[in-house]
């Protein structure tokens, strides 16, 4: 069989050029100077190719080692991470952690929690999977989900309350609704377009419909609240989730006259409990931290 190069001599390559000499290399590397350039020698031999030449008294890749070099680069960072992926395997760690989120979890919440798991276990994979109402009761009874973040979880399960969520009624600000002079009443609200969001569960759970005549249903909240920006209805949203829409006045809050705001618990539930692996507990101690530098407001 032929040889073949070996990872230590990419790394020789990568280390004359990153340290800029053979005598550095050698001493980043912790190896005698000749066992570098016997190294770079090997390697050319084997690929029959010339992979450094003299400028002057300075050793400067050729158009042939320009290309190995960037190969080099991307085989050495995957061999590294290839063996951190196997130590954390070797510790129990998980391969995937499948994520289910509520719609109306806060964007901010998830992505500045995955941000900071990802530096610690960037080779861990998460699967995100967005549920809305009894999807999520179903992603933890069928333990679709390794963790659940949900305004509802079925009975029997312990629950991390992560965040209190208020919500409140809005529409664009030249909606009819806010054109009226009066508080508004249950009746004036079933006269106009509600927008709401379908239930992604086996329940089908109508939450916060006020049986208005016109109805439109969205499959995600993003959706209605892009269709709500545009005076296309009204709907009941997490503040925290249209803070850029109200900051900008493309949502305005409407004057109800009774129940203008309804509070929501956000909470975390881990479907296999003291059985979830290290890496799902991790992300969840994460997601826990985050959710209380947002209610201090940091």
């Amino acid at each position: 069989m032929k040889p073949r190069i070996t990872l230590e001599q990419w790394q020789a390559l990568l280390a004359v050029v990153d340290a800029g000499g053979y005598a550095q290399a050698a001493e980043q590397l912790n190896k005698s100077q000749s066992a570098v350039s016997y190294a770079i020698q090997k390697m050319e031999s084997l690929l029959s190719l010339q992979i450094f030449e003299l400028a002057g008294r300075k050793a400067v890749l050729t158009h042939a080692g320009v290309a190995l070099y960037r190969r080099a680069q991307a085989l050495v960072e995957e061999a590294a991470q290839t063996e951190q992926l196997a130590q954390q395997l070797a510790k129990g760690m998980e391969a995937e952690i499948r994520l289910a989120i509520d719609t109306i979890v806060p964007d901010e919440l998830v992505l500045c929690a995955l941000a900071t798991f990802a530096e610690e276990a960037p080779l861990i994979r998460v699967q995100l999977m967005e549920t809305v109402l009894s999807g999520s009761e179903k992603a933890i009874l069928e333990r679709e989900a390794d963790l659940v973040l949900a305004g509802v979880y079925p009975s029997g399960y312990l629950a991390t309350p992560l965040l209190q969520l208020e919500f409140a009624a809005v529409a664009h600000p030249d909606h009819p609704l806010h054109q009226l002079s009066h508080a508004l009443s249950p009746a004036d609200l079933r006269r106009h377009r509600q927008l709401v969001v379908r239930d992604s569960g086996p329940r089908d759970i109508d939450a916060g419909w006020l049986k208005a005549d016109q109805r439109w249903t969205f499959s995600t909240m993003d959706a209605s609240i892009r269709a709500a920006c545009q005076g296309l209805g009204y709907a009941w949203y997490p503040l925290l989730k249209i803070q850029q829409p109200l900051q900008q006045q493309q949502l305005q809050i409407l004057p109800i006259s009774q129940g203008s705001a309804r509070n929501v618990q956000l909470s975390m539930v881990l479907p296999r409990g003291e059985f979830c692996g290290p890496g799902t507990q991790r992300l969840a101690d994460i997601l826990q931290q985050t959710a209380q530098a947002i209610s201090e407001g940091e």
